[in-house]
């Protein structure tokens, strides 16, 4: 294929893809399989692996994210984006709506608008290119997460049509949709990290990730609903969101325009009653005046413009009775007290249990048993206990005295300083932690063996046959036949698990296949605290291997890219256990890959050499340079400091980099430069 061949097949997947990915995420109408769509995107970047000089700056490879952001840069805003005035009472919508009719003494038309829970943005377009993504900050300036907002399907990299003009901002909300919140407050409590809150929190926390590769994991959406420069060419609000919608925005269907106040409490009282229909959160409705010269007749108020309010729903909450705690233990040995509540409905479900998250909480409540306790449901998903009502509480009702052992093994609890939870820490004996760490050791994300799963473990537990992971590969035939066990909790009630001849063979293939487990996996199925996928990941690739990793101190781990404090310490602590040794001695004899297999090192002409590669190249790839600097000795880092050796310098390198080498005096060199080295 020559070169025009080559961008005129780029530009045809890339506009393909593009529509694709329109259809899909904003008008939820795919007109091709998920398999097909997929094949499309792998040719593209198959093509700009070969031609990365044609590589379009609207290409759908940039979805997937990729680069590595240490700080965000600050940017002013032309416009301030300024809050909105917020109230729960509709008496206050009414004196609202009074004031702007007695100000302009004529006929009004309210838009009426969903409230989203999530993080305001700003994005920017230069000739149907989006060329800027910032947050609200204080208003006034925010940080540029463009490289993380192109990661988000819903929002255009190229706008449609040609009507556009050639320099805009667009105003909207990004957010964490409800399935991709539950996925990953799942695989938080898997790793032992701290749960998000609501959704609100995880978008926050996702968008200031400093790599777009993980943030593209988590599945942001995005509806777009302002656009504040007042000399495009449109009378009305609502006539701006019909036409940004053509370009290619998402834009709400849940949306009306409203003559009468009557109209605006019908919208309101529809979307209370309906929002846990929504597959997002909202936490109210927005009201605007539609016309754009009536907006500008009224104004702004230093803080939030007069022609908009936002109404915000009341937090659903129920009363019921508080019966007892109970306490439980998580695979890492924390103890979360949970509320055992009469039922009550709540939000469209039945709630019997609330999270009381650890002792401060409950000090802080003062909840005491056999309260009347107000319940809520968190981000509208996780139910929380927010209040007592006192004047039931009866008078014999003491203080919670919160639990100083382990309710499991008994063993005396700790809790470090820095941290709310209270932790077990006997993570060789106690044995919901036991069977937390197999069950982890075995998940998919880890080492996969999907012929096991809970139920069997617990089995294999319960017979003495596996104390910790070392222990599955000791596992025979002889030792596995004819287990079997009724399971009677609530979840497994009256289900019988029987290890027949098809049972016990699928099991042993399992852990043998599971041997060319790579050792990123094998780290992240180790289950050291805080030690989740990505930094596994990062951790396999910097050592290589086990014994590198496990001779690390406390000031090495801390040097490698994105390892803080406290991993570091977890790294450490994990390390210093002879058991945890012993264990990782035993999979190794077993055949388990304790090393990475990932780049071999031809030379050592570039030891010692600190490399950050920016920009687009004529010969070779970022990844490609980047895997020639490691198979040389070097080291690749995603940000430039004063221990940067060189900058590697290709074209439509971000000017922030650059700026910086120069203020740092680090060298910069061409792709031509660094292949001379190389010599």
């Amino acid at each position: 294929m020559t070169s025009k061949e080559a961008e005129q097949k780029i530009q045809e997947l890339t506009e393909k893809i593009n529509q694709h990915n329109y259809n899909y995420y904003v008008l939820d109408a795919p007109t091709i399989s998920d398999y097909e769509f997929d094949m499309l995107l792998y040719e593209l970047q198959d093509l700009e692996k070969q031609y990365p000089e044609l590589v379009l700056p609207f290409s759908p490879s940039q979805r997937v994210g990729g680069e590595i952001s240490k700080s965000f840069q600050q940017v002013t805003h032309k416009y301030p984006m300024l809050s909105l005035g917020n109230t729960y009472s509709e008496e206050e919508i009414r004196d609202f709506d009074n004031r702007i009719r007695k100000i302009l003494g004529e006929t009004i038309e309210y838009v009426c608008e969903l409230k989203f829970d999530g993080v305001s943005i700003s994005l920017i377009y230069h000739n149907g290119i989006l060329t800027q993504a910032i947050t609200r900050g204080d208003g006034i300036q925010g940080d540029d997460i463009t490289t993380n907002v192109k990661t988000i399907h819903s929002i255009p990299l190229k706008l449609s049509g040609n009507d556009y003009p050639s320099d805009f901002e667009i105003r909207g909300e990004i957010f964490m949709p409800t399935k991709s919140f539950l996925k990953i407050n799942n695989e938080r409590e898997e790793t032992g990290d701290q749960l998000f809150a609501n959704p609100r929190n995880a978008t926050s926390g996702t968008l200031k990730l400093q790599d777009s590769k993980e943030v593209a994991k988590r599945n942001l959406d995005s509806y777009m609903y302002y656009l504040p420069d007042k000399n495009l060419p449109f009378k009305y609000h609502y006539e701006s969101l019909v036409k940004a919608k053509e370009w290619g925005f998402k834009i709400s269907n849940y949306i009306a325009r409203c003559k009468t106040i009557d109209d605006i409490f019908s919208f309101i009282n529809q979307w209370d009653n309906g929002r846990q229909e929504l597959p997002f959160d909202i936490d109210g409705v927005v009201i605007k005046v539609n016309s754009f010269q009536q907006q500008e007749e009224l104004g702004y108020t230093a803080k939030s413009p007069r022609w908009a309010i936002a109404y915000k729903f009341k937090a659903e909450r129920a009363l019921t009775r508080l019966l007892s705690i109970s306490y439980q233990v998580g695979r890492t040995g924390s103890i979360t007290p949970v509320a055992n509540l009469e039922p009550v409905q709540l939000a469209g479900t039945v709630v019997k249990r609330a999270s009381l998250h650890n002792a401060d909480i409950i000090a802080n409540l003062d909840v005491r048993i056999g309260d009347m306790v107000y319940v809520e449901k968190g981000g509208e998903i996780i139910p929380k206990i927010v209040g007592v009502n006192l004047k039931q509480r009866d008078i014999n009702a003491r203080p919670i005295e919160y639990i100083t052992n382990c309710p499991e093994c008994g063993t005396p609890l700790i809790r470090n300083e820095s941290e709310a939870n209270h932790y077990c820490p006997n993570e060789t004996k106690c044995p919901p932690q036991i069977k937390g760490k197999l069950e982890h050791f075995i998940s998919r994300k880890a080492m996969n063996i999907d012929s096991l799963g809970e139920g069997k473990i617990e089995i294999l537990y319960d017979n003495g046959l596996v104390y910790n992971v070392a222990d599955l590969f000791d596992l025979t035939y002889e030792k596995l036949l004819g287990l079997e066990k009724v399971f009677e909790s609530s979840s497994e009630k009256n289900k019988k698990i029987s290890f027949k001849d098809k049972t016990v063979t699928n099991i042993l293939n399992g852990i043998e296949a599971s041997k060319k487990t790579p050792f990123h996996q094998v780290l992240y199925a180790l289950g050291i605290r805080y030690v989740g996928e990505t930094v596994a990941k990062k951790l396999a690739s910097h050592y290589k291997n086990i014994d590198s990793l496990l001779n690390a101190s406390y000031d090495e781990l801390i040097k490698v890219d994105e390892i803080g404090d406290k991993i570091a310490k977890s790294l450490n602590d994990w390390f210093s256990i002879p058991n945890n040794i012993e264990i990782i001695n035993r999979l190794k004899q077993h055949g388990i890959r304790m090393e990475s297999t990932e780049t071999k090192q031809k030379s050592s002409k570039l030891e010692g050499k600190i490399f950050v590669v920016s920009g687009v190249f004529t010969n070779f790839s970022r990844d490609e340079i980047k895997k020639m600097i490691e198979e040389n000795g070097g080291k690749n880092s995603s940000s430039i400091s004063s221990k940067t050796t060189f900058l590697i310098a290709g074209n439509e390198m971000g000017p922030a980099k650059l700026q910086k080498a120069k203020e740092l005096n680090i060298q910069i060199i061409s792709e031509n430069d660094f292949l001379n080295l190389l010599l």
